[in-house]
């Protein structure tokens, strides 16, 4: 295992080690680019639709891919893993559907406080203490989210909506770190996939399904089951086995600006003062809760580690799991 010290590390060590950094940036710039395209795309096919036809796609790809993996998953493994998955279908869901009612750059930096939330929650379920670390990256994320998606006194749909879905996605990260193991992680990230692309096909089809038009459109949808999903979770994989969870997630913390990125540069909106001001708040949270906040990762190892699934150096949860883009 990569020794997570850098003065320890051979310079091949080290250089595999830049390498997966910069796979997870490139990975995190794709993650942060789906968020305006998501917006042009649900202007013409409603979210559910996109969202069936995004993950049946992702999910006959997976279902071919790891295909092996799949068969030497047991019983409790497609349980759980279609638990997870429910959980990650209806967060697409409220998010894909706040994303059509608000601005790419304010859902992208909302989305983005799970980083937050998972601590928070953890602690309720777990009983963790909440460390004085995690109340100030409470108290800045709740700052940004106020610039960012206050409307005079109340909060817009679509912001309540993407709200709604960090916080089930950070159910879901925690999910993953109490009952996903190294040996059945790739089986089990197939199963709920599978999951999701049944959630969304059930939402969808009742009413018939819009069909996404002109090439423009299906390419967008096919880079987002793709480049954006299967490919995304393999690389994730490769970069986080040869990066400390934390350093993995300090760079995670940068989707929400790319997705604002993105969102001016080709989405057609305008960079303003509040998404400036919000973003740099949601931001700062985020480094303050991962660089601060440690009770409640060694807590979910440990439960690991007493199952003998646990990483061999003792670190954190595995960093794919943090990712709201399993596919």
């Amino acid at each position: 295992m990569i020794s997570p010290d850098p003065s320890g590390r051979s310079p091949a060590v080290r250089r595999t080690g830049l390498l997966a950094t910069a796979l997870l940036v490139a990975l995190t710039a794709v993650w942060g680019s789906t968020f305006f395209l998501i917006r042009d795309l649900v202007r013409t096919v409603p979210p559910l639709d996109f969202l069936a036809i995004r993950f049946t796609i992702a999910a006959v790809l997976m279902v071919g891919i790891f295909w092996r993996p799949l068969r030497a998953l047991g019983r409790r493994e497609w349980i759980l893993g279609a638990g997870l998955g429910l959980l990650y279908g209806i967060a697409q869901i409220l998010q894909t559907i706040g994303l059509s009612l608000t601005d790419a750059s304010v859902s992208g930096f909302i989305t983005g406080l799970y980083v937050v939330l998972t601590p928070l929650i953890s602690a309720l379920i777990l009983r963790e203490r909440i460390t004085r670390v995690t109340w100030y990256a409470v108290l800045l994320s709740t700052a940004g989210l106020a610039v960012l998606s206050l409307n005079g006194v109340r909060i817009g749909v679509g912001e309540a909506l993407t709200l709604g879905c960090a916080v089930i996605y950070a159910l879901h990260i925690i999910g993953l770190g109490r009952w996903s193991t190294t040996a059945h992680a790739t089986g089990m990230s197939a199963v709920q996939m599978i999951v999701i692309a049944v959630v969304c096909c059930l939402g969808a089809i009742p009413e018939g399904i819009t069909w996404p038009q002109g090439a423009g459109q299906w390419a967008s949808v096919v880079y987002m089951a793709t480049a954006a999903g299967v490919l995304a979770l393999w690389a994730q994989t490769w970069a986080q086995a040869r990066l400390t969870a934390t350093r993995a997630a300090i760079v995670m913390t940068l989707e929400p600006v790319f997705a604002a990125f993105f969102a001016v540069l080709f989405g057609g909106e305008s960079l303003t003062a509040r998404m400036l001001v919000g973003g740099v708040l949601v931001v700062a949270a985020m480094y303050v809760v991962e660089l601060g906040s440690r009770p409640w990762r060694r807590t979910l190892n440990a439960g690991k580690a007493a199952r003998g699934s646990g990483r061999a150096d003792g670190s954190e949860v595995p960093i794919e799991s943090r990712h709201h883009e399993v596919g």
